[in-house]
């Protein structure tokens, strides 16, 4: 992970962009450079990863262009040789160095050509131009805001815009902005007609690409390592990881003292697989004592995301402090495609497909700003091979007749994809879905809640609870997660929509906690 920030006004000095880098250290703890403009400051804050030496810092400068960029761009060598055989010359192996020969050539209509998560800040100097873009789906971070004087200001997280800008937004994934516009240029989430192919084809094709997507994420000049939950998601990344690579891949693991769900399902994974393993043991002080800095690290109230973030803080900060990984293959995305257990309850199939183009659009919000904050905040950097964007726009277009639980068995398309092979045993290919939160151990959200009810009376409660008007808490707990949210972020909670729930019109899913065990469904997730 890097941070990238800048700031557009007369105004902007390099110290102000010093005092606003600040909080991010760990984003970029490598190295910073901050660059004076006319046209305001550019910051930049660098975590090696790709191209290590010096000449691969940013900003990058070509002939009156600036780009700072956190970023990877997969297949970037086959753009860099076609560059080179047009006479470009490049200076390091960095992917980013890319972008302005990129951007010379073809305009902002190089952001719908690049397979990459990534989001980026470019200056032309020779027009005044500002520009700035995100991923399609949001999995690298950017935020934006306006200063008193209406000068706008973009960087990596909320942290660096708190103190210059009165209302925090969350860059729109999928756009780019040029000269004070917002311009969509790809939205994963708009699916007009489906894919035609019979079943067979179509687990084929999620396999494949699935594949491909996790191969890219391979490619890396810094240690790799992967988080692995025992869960269907995080196996098979590091399944296929293991296959490719040939050698014995390293796994992080992590389960309460008490009833950790996930640490025999990842202990059997990688003993399948041979990984070098580690399991990380937490117990109840550790959860309580970790709520207000994961809180202050998300900056989000959201109940799901703040219990799950839990456990994935506490084991990247052992794997930053006892190992030399700086990259991270996770899991993630592959529920909002296939279906959660809640999604069991979907009345339809367009109802479905509704609510998976809803959770596409808001991921952002959510799960991955979960992986990249925890991830980010101990110097590594998040790699998502299920956020790869050909097999989400493969996945998204599937008829989601397909996709409803007809199987008695959630997500069963995936499943089935790799059923016949040797990726996995067959009972984790198989296994229940159990939310992360849960896996880690059921006490982790028990002792939460419990604890949450000795934080307020119910009469303080009721009272405390009316003063938001936007995401009204619900619960004790959340109530207490806003108000530490409020504490580092006042008035900001816009940057989330609402808390993240299951769909509560449906039959089955009017409920009033986000965990999968008060489904009717939730079965042998728990087991």
């Amino acid at each position: 992970m890097c941070t990238i920030f800048g700031y557009f006004s007369e105004a902007a000095t390099t110290s102000i962009a010093i005092e606003a880098l600040a909080p991010t250290t760990s984003r970029g703890p490598d190295d910073m450079r901050i660059i004076k403009l006319d046209e305001g400051v550019i910051g930049f804050q660098r975590l090696s990863i790709m191209g290590m030496d010096e000449r691969g810092m940013q900003p990058f400068y070509d002939d009156g262009k600036w780009v700072i960029c956190n970023g990877e761009i997969y297949g970037f060598r086959k753009i860099k040789d076609r560059l080179k055989a047009k006479g470009v010359q490049f200076k390091s192996e960095s992917d980013c160095e890319i972008l302005l020969p990129l951007y010379e050539e073809m305009g902002c209509a190089m952001f719908k050509e690049l397979d990459a998560e990534f989001a980026c800040i470019l200056v032309d100097t020779r027009t005044h131009s500002i520009i700035a873009a995100r991923d399609p789906i949001g999995i690298r971070p950017l935020y934006y805001g306006y200063d008193k004087h209406g000068s706008i200001v973009f960087a990596s997280e909320p942290k660096n815009l708190i103190h210059l800008v009165k209302t925090i937004h969350p860059f729109p994934p999928g756009f780019y902005y040029k000269d004070g516009t917002f311009t969509c240029y790809r939205n994963l989430s708009d699916v007009e007609s489906f894919h035609k192919e019979p079943l067979e084809e179509t687990c084929a094709n999620i396999k494949k690409l699935l594949i491909e997507g996790v191969e890219k994420r391979l490619d890396a000049d810094a240690p790799i390592g992967f988080l692995l939950s025992g869960g269907l998601d995080s196996s098979l990344v590091c399944a296929i990881s293991a296959k490719m690579l040939k050698k014995p891949i390293r796994t992080f693991a992590i389960g309460m003292k008490s009833d950790a769900i996930d640490l025999k399902y990842a202990r059997e994974v990688a003993d399948y697989i041979h990984s070098d393993h580690t399991e990380v043991i937490i117990n109840e002080n550790d959860v309580l004592h970790a709520i207000d800095p994961v809180i202050q690290i998300l900056a989000t109230y959201d109940i799901t995301t703040i219990r799950a973030s839990i456990g994935m803080y506490l084991l990247c900060k052992e794997i930053h402090k006892t190992t030399d990984v700086r990259v991270l293959l996770t899991g993630e995305i592959s529920d909002e495609i296939f279906g959660y257990k809640y999604t069991d309850f979907a009345p339809d199939a367009t109802a479905f497909q509704e609510e998976s183009e809803k959770r596409i659009r808001e991921l952002h919000m959510y799960d991955v700003l979960r992986a990249d904050r925890c991830i980010s905040s101990n110097s590594m950097e998040a790699r998502v091979p299920f956020g790869d964007l050909a097999f989400v726009d493969y996945c998204m277009h599937i008829d989601p007749a397909k996709k409803l639980n007809t199987y008695h068995k959630g997500k069963y398309l995936l499943r089935h994809a790799f059923e016949g092979d040797t990726y996995l045993p067959y009972d984790i290919l198989m296994r229940e879905k159990a939310a992360f939160s849960d896996a880690v151990g059921h006490s982790l959200r028990d002792t939460i809640t419990a604890y949450a009810e000795t934080v307020y009376s119910d009469e303080e409660f009721e009272e405390k609870r009316k003063q938001y008007d936007h995401a009204t808490p619900f619960t004790k707990e959340s109530l207490m997660y806003r108000g530490i949210f409020e504490k580092y972020y006042p008035g900001q909670s816009g940057m989330v929509i609402d808390f993240w729930m299951p769909n509560r019109s449906w039959e089955g899913c009017n409920v009033q906690d986000p965990s999968a065990r008060v489904l009717s469904n939730y079965g042998e997730s728990g087991n």
